[in-house]
């Protein structure tokens, strides 16, 4: 079982300190979410990842409050939707997730998407989370989902760095160029879908990473299961990963990466497994036509 200390603490680009893996509670339902993030903490997770998009940050301020645990030991990370794009909507957008998280500071803002329909919207979000940083009502931001050409116009006029681009990032698809991108601006890649999922398939009859020989190999060589080498992938390489279950046996395999080390040849060799399919929209294709949803008051 792992505890706090074995878990990898990564340093963000303003020197706050972040869990290096996090509890996903993407599409969990909100009646399941309350008892899944209660079953991560007591498995040890120390960092949970939410969305306005996700309808469940209500049930997520819910189970940390109920652990006991004090607010200052979980990190807390959620998503501005493209909804609330915008100075003012994107400062209201923080008393929502605040609202219903019930905390009045959050450790991580980032924006969900980039915006490349009004990229204006997206820039005016970006500056309201720049304000929210100042004002101490974060205490770090970032982006998700912004390929190298949304980052490099971000960071024209931005003036806070963002702290984290979390992208999909998983054996199969493991989007290196924006990897670097951000590596060379102090950016820190965080995986979603940090080990493939189940709606990732390549052509072949490997229809999913936990099944892949290659992976596998890996996992017998080390007494670990394919999902643990992944993840140690994702560590060994400076990323920050958010796994997601509702198995409380699965969650601790997840926290139990921290006693063993994959070789140069091993991290290669999972590196060689880059289909460059993306299992998530394009980023490209993100338009309040196709995406709007209404985010509720808190």
């Amino acid at each position: 079982m792992a505890s706090m200390s074995t878990i990898p603490q990564l340093t963000l680009n303003n020197g706050v300190e972040m869990p290096a893996l996090g509890f996903g509670v993407f599409q969990t339902p909100p009646d399941e979410t309350r008892s899944a993030v209660e079953a991560a903490l007591s498995a040890g997770y120390r960092h949970i990842d939410t969305a306005a998009a996700y309808g469940n940050e209500r049930q997520v301020g819910e189970a940390v409050a109920k652990s006991g645990l004090d607010r200052s030991a979980v990190f807390l990370e959620t998503k501005i939707w493209i909804s609330d794009y915008g100075y003012d909507e994107t400062l209201h957008g923080f008393d929502k997730s605040a609202g219903k998280l019930g905390v009045d500071q959050i450790d991580l803002l980032i924006l969900h998407q980039a915006l490349p329909s009004d990229f204006d919207k997206t820039l005016g979000a970006y500056r309201a989370l720049e304000t929210l940083l100042a004002d101490g009502k974060v205490r770090a931001i970032g982006v998700s989902n912004f390929m190298v050409d949304h980052l490099t116009a971000l960071l024209d006029r931005a003036t806070v760095v963002p702290a984290v681009n979390q992208i999909e990032v998983h054996p199969y698809f493991a989007q290196r160029e924006v990897q670097a991108f951000g590596a060379q601006h102090g950016i820190l890649s965080q995986a979603w879908s940090p080990i493939g999922g189940i709606t990732f398939y390549r052509e072949g009859e490997h229809t999913s990473t936990l099944q892949d020989p290659v992976i596998a190999g890996i996992a017998q060589a080390h007494g670990k299961t394919p999902a643990q080498v992944m993840l140690r992938w994702h560590l060994q390489q400076g990323r920050s990963a958010i796994p997601k279950s509702t198995k409380p046996a699965r969650m601790a395999e997840n926290l139990d990466v921290v006693d063993f080390e994959l070789t140069a040849d091993e991290l290669a060799a999972i590196d060689g497994l880059d289909t460059g399919k993306r299992g998530g929209p394009e980023p490209a294709v993100i338009t309040l036509e196709n995406f709007h949803r209404d985010i509720p008051e808190a």
